[in-house]
Order: structure tokens, then sequence, then C-alpha cells
């Protein structure tokens, strides 16, 4: 990797393509129902996890896979014939790694009026063809709010790094 004249890589310098968030929208059908016609769990999940990644990759034109979920945060119950809004977006990166705050929210039908359901943060790494990490753009966060997810998602970061660290000693 090309380093700059002040010890940087050229990794750090380039832009990303793009900080919008990624949004999805599903209606939960009665086979993504447990015993009380309210959504699995892990169906939530995983639809969070596609917006994750999605939102990684719209942001850095990189293959994402996902290596940690942090702080998942269930709120209330989605029912059967909701639509589901799911939202990612990238709110911090290091040198391989972007970090998504998901956000989900239900609507009925009748009133289309959004409920929150679910939040969480989930920890993407970037691969090349060989599954190995590779750099992607740096983001700047902008804005007060921004600041403070930035912050809150560098600390689970290292919070991660340190539970890793001390599983392998």
């Amino acid at each position: 990797m090309a380093r700059l004249l002040d010890g940087r890589s050229r990794a750090h310098t380039v832009q990303p393509f793009s900080v919008e968030p990624v949004t999805l929208i599903e209606e939960v059908f009665p086979h993504d129902t447990n015993a009380y016609d309210t959504l699995f769990g892990g169906r939530l999940l995983s639809l969070m996890d596609k917006a994750g990644g999605i939102a990684c990759a719209k942001f850095a034109h990189r293959e994402f896979v996902t290596i940690s979920i942090d702080t998942l945060t269930f709120i209330a119950p989605a029912r059967q014939g909701d639509l589901l809004e799911v939202t990612g977006q990238v709110v911090f990166t290091s040198t391989h790694t972007a970090c998504v705050k998901v956000t989900a929210q239900s609507m009925s039908k009748s009133d289309w009026a959004r409920r929150p359901i679910c939040e969480g943060y989930f920890f993407f790494v970037a691969i090349d063809s060989m599954m190995r990490p590779i750099p992607i753009p740096q983001m700047t966060p902008e804005g007060a709010e921004a600041e403070r997810e930035w912050a809150h998602a560098e600390e689970l970061r290292a919070n991660m790094l340190r539970n890793k660290a001390a599983s392998k000693a």
C-alpha cells in the first residue's frame, strides 16, 4: 500500500462514495412470525444485518462481512401484517472496519405511523476475493449527533477488541 509523506496510507485519503443511509422495507408475513403472531427476532436480525451490509457496500464500494453485533436492543414487537422499515447508516470507520447503526421500525398499514422496534450496532470488515481484510475509505463525523455516534461506536469497538484479547489469553 502506498504511503503518503506524513506516513498515512492512501486508503485514509479516499473519500466515501456515499454517507447516505440505506433503508429496506419488508412486510411481516405468517412464515416470519411465532405462535404469538409477532416477528421472529432472528428474522429481524437478518434484515438488520442485510441493511448494515448494504450500507457498508454503498459507503465504500467494497464487499463486507459481519464481525460483531453490539448493543442490540429489542424495544417492541412487530406483528403479522406490519411493514418493517430497517435503516442502516455508517457511523464509524477504522482502517478495515465500518460500524453501522441499524434501526428498525414497524408500521401498521392502517395508519402508517412508525414505531421503533429494535436498534443495534453492527461491525463489518471489508474483504478481498481471498477473504483478507482490505482498507476502506474513512469517514469524518459532521455535527454533534454524528460525533456522539462515532464516540459510542469507537467505545463499542474498543470493548470488542478487549474482549477478543481476553478470550485469547
